[in-house]
C-alpha cells in the first residue's frame, strides 16, 4: 500500500513538473507580449481570443485550418472572434466586406471563398462592386450586400474594430489577442502551431484568474 501511495504521489509530482516546465517556456515579452492598456472585449463573460487577420494575407491563409481545428475543439468558455484587419488602405475593402457579410447573416457561405480568392488566387477584389459581383456568384444578393458594405453601421463596426487593433498595437496578421490583454504572432512564438500553445497556456492563465 506504501509502494502504491509513493508512486501515485511521484506521479502527480512528475504530471506538476511537466505542466510548470510547459508553461515555463513561454516567456512575456518573448514569446507574447502582455498589452501596458488592456483593449476591449466583445463580451463580459468566458475568456475572448480574437484573431486579427486578413482575407489577402498568405499566412493567415496558411493558419486558416490550424486555427478552425483549434476552435473546434476548445472549451465552451472560450469566445473566439475574428477581427478583420485593415493596416493599409487596399484592405479597408475586405473589412467592410466582412461586416457586411456579417450583418447580413451570409458569412458563412462567403468567408471560405473570399480567402480562397484574395489569398490563394490573389484576384483584385479591391472595391465594393467588385465584392458585389463575387459574393453574388457565391449566392448572396449583391445590392443587398452593396447597401450593407456602404452603410453607417458596417463603417461604424468596422472603425471600432480598427480602435482596437491600434490599441493592441497590430502591426501585421495573423495576430492573437486573449482576453484583451495579451498579444501573440508567429515571429514571437515561434511558429503558427507555437502561436496556438501559447494561446492554450494564457487561455488557463486568465481562467485560473478568474476562478480565483
Amino acid at each position: 500500500m506504501i509502494t502504491i501511495v509513493r508512486n501515485a504521489a511521484l506521479s502527480i509530482l512528475a504530471m506538476s513538473f511537466v505542466v510548470q516546465a510547459s508553461a515555463a517556456t513561454w516567456e512575456e515579452g518573448k514569446h507574447y507580449q502582455e498589452l501596458d492598456n488592456p483593449v476591449r472585449t466583445a463580451s463580459d463573460s468566458g475568456i475572448e481570443v480574437a484573431e486579427v487577420f486578413w482575407y489577402g494575407c498568405p499566412h493567415c491563409y496558411t493558419f486558416k485550418p490550424l486555427i478552425e481545428s483549434w476552435v473546434e475543439n476548445s472549451p465552451e468558455y472560450v469566445n473566439y472572434v475574428n477581427i478583420p484587419a485593415a493596416l493599409g488602405k487596399s484592405w479597408e475593402p475586405h473589412a467592410k466586406a466582412f461586416y457586411a457579410l456579417q450583418t447580413m447573416g451570409e458569412l458563412d457561405k462567403v468567408h471560405d471563398a473570399l480567402f480562397e480568392a484574395l489569398a490563394g488566387e490573389r484576384r483584385p477584389l479591391n472595391s465594393g462592386e467588385a465584392l458585389a459581383d463575387f459574393v453574388a456568384n457565391h449566392g448572396v444578393d449583391g445590392e443587398e450586400f452593396l447597401k450593407n458594405y456602404n452603410s453607417f453601421g458596417v463603417n461604424a463596426k468596422m472603425q471600432q474594430a480598427q480602435a482596437k487593433i491600434r490599441g493592441a498595437r497590430v502591426t501585421g496578421t495573423p495576430t492573437m489577442i486573449v482576453n484583451g490583454k495579451y498579444r501573440i504572432t508567429a515571429s514571437m512564438a515561434g511558429g503558427h502551431e507555437a502561436v496556438l500553445e501559447v494561446v492554450d497556456y494564457l487561455v488557463e492563465k486568465e481562467r485560473e484568474g478568474q476562478d480565483q
